[in-house]
């Protein structure tokens, strides 16, 4: 489970198992969760949050759906990704905890930072549109504050604006964004998976991939559509 080299491919691992529906005894979760967070505020962290190897920062990172980020995205997104983990891997462990409200406090501050800019109005708005979606994730495990505000018009109000037609996104990496959209509750995100259906029927319709991303896309247009 623990890649010794990457923090994205450990974070990938945490993944998986929650879109399996999966969980590890107590004991393989703490020392996980030990691990990541002993990665907090390290060289290379974005608002303090958890730092990738040189590696990552270097070429960038994979998300769980296939996408590469690269630059200061893929220290965000590691930062989010990172903290949404340690929330699901569910351990009270001192060091944990202090690490991830450390995390908070860090990105906390960066969102007020970018409150100020007049030009963003939009509280579920992080720089960029496969930023936002690392925001978004962070939020749905539990962390950050405004969740519903911030999704409701995250969703509703960025994405929307978005459409490109034939059911794909401007600017926001788009099996990603799907699977964020999947965990919502709100009925903005209802609106866009219908929107994206026709391009998530096709996916679901052909014969399984190889790959592993390429799987994992097939499971979650099959699921996505079943929300639909």
């Amino acid at each position: 489970m623990i890649h010794e080299a990457s923090l994205s491919q450990t974070l990938d691992a945490v993944g998986e198992l929650t879109f399996d529906r999966r969980k590890l005894p107590l004991g393989d979760r703490k020392l996980i969760a030990q691990w990541i967070a002993a990665r907090q505020g390290l060289p290379g962290a974005y608002g303090d949050t958890f730092a990738g190897f040189p590696g990552e920062r270097t070429n960038g990172i994979v998300v769980f759906t296939g996408e590469r980020i690269t630059s200061a995205s893929a220290r965000h997104i590691l930062g989010e990704e990172a903290s949404r983990a340690l929330r699901l891997l569910d351990v009270r462990d001192r060091d944990v905890q202090i690490a991830l409200e450390r995390a908070d406090a860090g990105l906390l501050k960066c969102l007020a930072r970018a409150a100020l800019d007049p030009r963003n109005t939009n509280p579920g708005k992080f720089c960029c549109g496969k930023c936002s979606v690392g925001l978004w994730r962070n939020l749905l495990a539990g962390g950050l504050d405004r969740r519903e505000e911030r999704l409701r018009r995250g969703v509703g109000e960025l994405l929307r604006a978005q459409r490109a037609g034939q059911g794909r996104w401007r600017v926001f990496p788009f099996w990603y964004t799907v699977l964020a959209l999947t965990e919502m509750d709100v009925p903005e995100a209802r609106e866009e998976l219908e929107y994206v259906a026709p391009v998530l029927e096709r996916t679901a319709q052909r014969a399984l991939p190889s790959s592993v991303h390429g799987k994992r896309r097939h499971e979650l247009a099959r699921r996505a559509l079943g929300l639909v």
